[in-house]
């Protein structure tokens, strides 16, 4: 049990709220495992019809995994520490994404990286004015992992491409727009929705329906004939081609966000979300991923870009390579390279 997660019971709901506020609620090895372990107990209870999964305090759904913490592994074990997180923490992706029981989560702060792998799972996904979605692991040399091949691979057009490359960061209403979230409410009213869910366990969508409010308008929608158009490409050289020629200033900020990124990050994040639509499911899904987290996490980029971002907090990485055309196709390909049998991932029991 991990003092970071707090699991109760109330009637027949159960209800799982992350508790690490000063981190925005990032996830470490004994959450994933506290996690799961409710998990597991509650899908085969009968007396239980549906998790609430939300956070205690604070701002932050919650902010992703905790890459200071991966990165510390490689340091020190070689990164045996850091696999057995990846492990974790997709199955625990896993047992939500086939859990028999309906899942709401609140979507309702921060929700990046390992807390989009929390939430996009779930049956009912609650936007709020305050929800602030992205993927953003281009910054720290790695990437869009925790199943967004799936995920992103399925949006509209070239929504997918665009959130990996830029890291942009939607709103609530942009996640409704996008069918990142199912519903919209007001912050103030998610107390009341999880009263009335436990209160009335079998009239979810009843419940949340009254309770959604409509959203503003999605600014991404504005834009996404945009991002249909520059982002078409599954190269990353065409890609910054087309945001270079394109004149505007729309596309000279974007520009500047994909080219901040670690060129290796950018590429892999292309190559798997465009194999995402031939997974034959999500399990496919994460053992594709697990392989490559194994790999990404011992390239220096990861390493450099954690440094930057989370630990000397320059914001100034130096990546192996300057620019897509330094980082070959061999070794994106090798990255891509499938574990041997022994150390692949595989889902927990009954998933």
């Amino acid at each position: 049990m991990s003092d970071h997660v707090h699991i109760h019971r109330h009637g027949s709901i159960g209800h799982i709220s992350l508790n690490r506020p000063k981190a925005l609620h990032s996830l470490t090895l004994p959450m994933c495992q506290a996690m799961t372990g409710a998990l597991l107990e509650w899908r085969a209870d009968d007396g239980i019809d549906a998790i609430i999964l939300d956070h205690a305090e604070g701002r932050g759904f919650c902010a992703g995994g905790d890459v200071a913490q991966v990165r510390q592994s490689v340091l020190e074990d070689g990164g045996e520490a850091g696999d057995a997180f990846f492990r974790a923490e997709y199955q625990l992706n896993h047992l939500l994404f086939t859990y028999p029981k309906p899942v709401i989560a609140f979507m309702d702060g921060v929700t990046m990286g390992g807390g989009v792998g929390l939430s996009l799972p779930a049956q009912y996904r609650i936007a709020t004015e305050n929800t602030l979605f992205a993927m953003p692991e281009g910054a720290i040399g790695l990437f869009p992992d925790i199943g967004a091949g799936w995920y992103l691979a399925r949006l509209p057009g070239r929504i997918g491409p665009f959130l990996a490359l830029t890291g942009a960061r939607l709103d609530g209403a942009e996640c409704l727009w996008a069918g990142l979230a199912t519903h919209y409410l007001a912050s103030e009213a998610c107390a009341k929705a999880k009263s009335e869910i436990i209160a009335r366990p079998h009239a979810i969508a009843d419940i949340l329906a009254e309770l959604s409010v409509p959203a503003p308008e999605a600014r991404l929608a504005r834009n996404q004939e945009k991002i249909d158009l520059l982002f078409a490409s599954d190269q990353l050289e065409e890609i910054v081609d087309a945001l270079s020629g394109d004149g505007a200033e729309w596309a000279a900020k974007e520009l500047k966000s994909v080219t901040a990124k670690s060129p290796l990050s950018s590429k892999v994040a292309l190559k798997l979300i465009g194999q995402g639509l031939q997974r034959q499911d999500f399990a496919a899904e994460m053992k594709a991923e697990y392989a490559l987290a194994t790999h990404m996490i011992r390239q220096p980029d990861f390493a450099e870009g954690v440094r930057a971002v989370l630990v000397d907090k320059d914001n100034s990485p130096a990546w192996q390579a300057d620019s897509a055309a330094g980082v070959s196709d061999t070794l994106v390909e090798a990255l891509f390279t499938p574990l041997a049998p022994a150390d692949e991932w595989s889902p927990l029991p009954g998933s």
